[in-house]
Formats: C-alpha cells, structure tokens, sequence
C-alpha cells in the first residue's frame, strides 16, 4: 500500500518512496499552450502549490533527463511529453519563513532567500560566479544573469517563485507602514522584479509565480507587467486541491472500503470541500469545487493511524496559518467590516466584486478586504451575478476560524470573560435535552451588549449569537439555516459522539420589538405559535425524523430578555 503524501512537499521524494501521487501533470502541458509564458497562480496555504512548483522543477530540469523516466512514468507529461521536456536551468525561489519583525529584519531575510537560491543554482549548474554579500538582492541577481549570458550563450533559465508574497502579506496585516515602504515604487522588492524582467530579454525564458494574494502586484505593475494571471481562469481552476474524485481515488489507494468511504467522504467533504475560484464559472458549481488538498491528507493520515475519525479535524498548523484573520479584518478602515463579519458567521452570501491588484497606497475599504479574504480561502464563489461575485465560507473549518473570531470580538465588547464554564453547558445539552445554560449566557450577553448600545437587535443578531456561543462550547455539532423540507430551520444541534445515546436539539427562533410588546402582549403568544408550527413541520421531514432523542424548542427574544418552550 502506498504511504500518504501529509507534509511531503518534494515531487522526486514523493514519486521515488511510494507516496500517493494525484497527477497534476495534465497542467505542465496547458501552461505550455498559453502564449504568456510567464504566469502568476494564485491560491490559498495548503493548497499543494509547493509540491506543484518541485513537480515543475523536476519536468523542466536538464540535470533531471535521465531520471525523466523513472519521475514521469505513470503521469499523464510521462505518456504525453512536450518539447520543453528537461530544457532548462532551474532557478527556483521560495520566499516563504521570512521574518517580518521590522524593516530591517524583512529586508535581511529577503535577501538571504535569495542569495541561498542563487547558491545552489551556481553550484547545481557549475556556473563561474562570486556572490558579493554587500551587494542588494536585485544586484546580485542582476550580476547572476550577466555570467550566465556569458558562460552559457545557448542555454535558458525558467524561473519559479513559490510564495512571492508570504512576507508582503505578513506586513500588511500587521506592520501595514512598512509593508508600503517596500513595495512602494522605490522599494527594493519592486526593484528585484524590475531585474527579473530584464533577465526575460536576455537568458530567462520562463517564470512560474505563485502565491496567496495579488498584494505585491500594484507594486510591480510598471516594473513587472509581463505576467499573466491564470488564478480565477476557468481551465486552471483544478490545477491545485483536490476533485471530489481524486479524495476517492486516495482512499481506493489506502485500502479503505466502500462502506467506510461512504462515512468518511461526507465528513471531509463538510470540513474541507467547497472551494470554487474561477468567476467563469455560472452553473454547475458542485462540480468545479475543490478539496484542500492539506487538510484532507491530514484527515486520511489521522484515519489510517487510529483506523477512526480524528477527534481533531483540523491540524494545529493549519489553524495558525489561517488563524490570522483579526489582522486582516483590521485593514478595512470602514465600519461595515463587522457587518460582513456578521453576514459571515451566519452564512449569508456576500456581494462584491473581486479587485485584481491591490494598491499598497489605497486604504483598504469593504471591496478590499471580502477580495482579501477570497484569495485567503476564507470566503470562495457561490454565483455570479451581473458582474458582481456572491460569496460565502468555503466549509465549516473556515466557519470555526471565523466564529472564535467572533467570540473573541463579542467577549471584548460584551466585557464577558472567556474562561466560562463550557463543559457543563454540553453536558446539559447531550446529556439531558436541555437549553437552561447556554439560554442563560446568551441572555448574558443580551443584556451586557444592550447596556453598551451596540447592537440593533432583531432575531437574525439573536440566532447569529446564539449559534456562535454553540460553536464555541466544542463538542457539538452546529447548524445554521439547514435546509429540511425545502424550509431552513434555524439551529440544530448534535453531538459529536454516540450520537443514538444522546439527545440532539431543534430550536426556532423569534423577535420581538420592546416597544411593539408594551402595546400588545399578545405577541408573544402569537410567535410561540408560529415557531410551534415551523418545528412541527421539520421535525416530520425526513432528514429530522432519523434524528434520535430530539428535543425541540421555540426561543421568543423581546429585545434582551428570552422565552423558551419546549416543543
């Protein structure tokens, strides 16, 4: 049985020790038939684009042509080579790791990156050349492409950066001043990329970008405009993650069978599916979306260890990598960002347009940041309409990033401490059917928002508080909005575990003015009534009636006080 590639980001290593492989290689021909040949791709951290860039390196490179066979064999290039087939020298650049501490700091390790790259492309392809540790990156650079002309006139090099834009987007969600200085019209990564370009009129005949977010781009448009973007074009919307029939084809490879895939590929497909990023795409949209291809290897690996379903289902490093979004959010200098942090959490779609480059001199507006967060992975296509995108969260473990977020931001302003005691709150929920505790805490928050004037209450605010308390707890399944019977309950929750020995939770939602209430106390009588009905009719839907010990409640809010009833 072959091993799992989690964490293997090396093509040779990966082919020559008996990893899966999901030949991505059908791509090296379509980048070829594009006329730009130099591209810029474009995707969110851990989405394979590392393993794509030594896959490249290992096609392309001339010391490789004797290997070609052993690398290529069973691929799709292998069967099918191109012309360019082990052409070149490959100068191969990873700008990720950086530490952006201050200016200084993200300058030195720029430039170390780069010299490094250098190093081994001198030594690997026997070039004549001194690199000069006082000179600038981009003279170095410079200097590197003059010897080469000199010392091999019929030769090229093809150019690949992997995470051109690690170090930027660190800056800008943190040190936002220096971000600016550097890619500024006279900052010194502009000035590499001028030097890249003029290598393309002399000994560089390829360059393969890729990177999260076109941050850096603005920047370099009059000293880098010879890229073309492929990142939200139709044909390359597959070119990394991970098709529905490629996380079958994985588990066909470890052995796992049919009747254990039919458990496990809902619950990736939940947790990392979803992913659409092509703007081209207008119907058919279960078919485009894409795995994360690291956070599926992940699950599997953690699978085939315990033979069960992680505990965890996401890794710790994952988390972090996507754990930035408070810096982000803090670009955008509008008000709205918190109303789109809302419309988020509770899993509304979002309208916008996607900016292409983004201005370092610009500041950040509402535009800006739902584009950011596209790129990031944090939001992906759901339609297109008229020109402007619909948007919303990609899976439930972007959905978790963005509710301790939330949390974070509520408990801030709520003054509430986080150090609550959750675990009981579960256990009355699983154990008993009740709501007591968690009705308690939102009540809490309730009444400690309203005391501030900060929130307009109506029962969308209400559900969305509720809903990302039960997130918070762990332990739980929540659902918002889930679509029964052609309707949308407004929150159910299970358990995670034994779910036919414990109880699982249907509850409606209702609101009601303060003031409309002092006229007419009828009301709340009227909306348990309607909350009744609705519960009534999901629960003899299918989808809710093979759900065990299920117990049912209607919550009336009047303003920052709730009352519950069982159903």
């Amino acid at each position: 049985m072959k091993k799992l590639p989690n964490g293997v980001s090396n093509y040779e290593k990966l082919i020559t020790e008996n990893y899966i492989y999901v030949d991505k290689t059908p791509f090296i021909e379509k980048l070829e038939d594009v006329s730009n040949p130099t591209i810029m791709f474009l995707r969110p951290r851990k989405f394979g684009k590392t393993l794509f860039t030594s896959t490249l390196e290992c096609y392309y490179d001339k010391l490789k042509v004797e290997k070609f066979d052993t690398l290529f064999k069973d691929t799709y290039i292998g069967k099918n080579p191109t012309q360019n087939k082990n052409r070149y020298c490959i100068l191969r650049f990873n700008f990720s790791g950086i530490n952006t501490e201050n200016k200084d700091a993200t300058l030195n390790g720029f430039k170390k990156k780069a010299i490094a790259s250098i190093g081994v492309f001198i030594k690997k392809y026997n070039l004549d050349f001194f690199i000069n540790n006082q000179d600038e990156a981009e003279e170095i650079l410079n200097n590197l492409f003059k010897a080469f002309l000199i010392q091999k006139p019929n030769e090229k090099i093809y150019v690949i950066i992997d995470e051109y834009d690690h170090f930027a987007n660190e800056l800008l969600g943190f040190r936002t001043s220096e971000f600016k200085n550097l890619v500024s019209k006279n900052g010194i990564i502009r000035k590499w990329y001028e030097v890249l370009k003029e290598g393309t009129e002399s000994v560089v005949d390829r360059i393969f970008i890729t990177g999260v977010a076109p941050i850096t781009l603005d920047s370099m448009t009059s000293g880098f405009n010879i890229s073309l973007n492929l990142t939200k074009d139709m044909d390359f919307n597959d070119m990394l993650g991970f098709s529905r029939q490629d996380v079958i084809d994985i588990m066909d490879e470890l052995e796992i069978d049919k009747e254990k895939q039919k458990e496990l590929l809902p619950i990736i497909k939940e947790n990392y599916d979803g992913y659409i990023f092509s703007k081209e795409i207008k119907e058919n949209f279960e078919k485009y979306r894409m795995y994360n291809s690291n956070m599926t290897l992940y699950f599997l690996s953690e699978y085939i260890k315990r033979n069960e379903i992680p505990e965890e289902l996401v890794d710790v490093n994952i988390i972090s990598d996507y754990g930035k979004i408070e810096g982000m959010m803090n670009l955008c200098k509008e008000m709205g960002k918190m109303e789109i942090l809302e419309k988020i959490v509770s899993d509304e779609e979002i309208s916008s347009r996607i900016i292409e480059k983004f201005n370092p001199e610009i500041e950040f507006g509402e535009t800006e940041l739902i584009s950011l967060l596209y790129y990031l992975g944090y939001l992906t296509i759901v339609g297109n309409d008229f020109g402007k995108l619909q948007l919303k969260v990609p899976n439930d473990v972007i959905k978790n990033i963005y509710t301790d977020y939330f949390m974070k931001y509520i408990n801030n302003i709520a003054g509430i401490q986080e150090n609550l005691n959750t675990i009981e709150i579960v256990k009355e929920i699983v154990l008993e059917g009740k709501i007591e505790k968690i009705i308690k805490l939102l009540s809490k928050y309730l009444t400690n928002l309203s005391n501030r004037d900060f929130v307009k209450f109506d029962e969308k605010y209400v559900k969305l508080l509720f809903y990302a308390i039960a997130k918070s707890l762990g332990g739980l399944y929540v659902k918002s909005e889930l679509e029964v019977g052609g309707k949308y309950s407004d929150i159910l929750i299970l358990p995670k575990e034994k779910i036919e020995e414990r109880y699982g939770i249907l509850i409606e939602f209702k609101y009601i003015k303060q003031e409309e209430y002092g006229k007419d106390n009828s009301l709340l009588e009227q909306k348990q009534k309607e909350a009744k009905e609705q519960l009534q009719k999901y629960i003899k839907t299918e989808e809710i009636k093979e759900i065990p010990n299920l117990k049912s409640y209607s919550v009336i809010a009047i303003k920052d006080k709730l009352v519950v009833k069982e159903v």
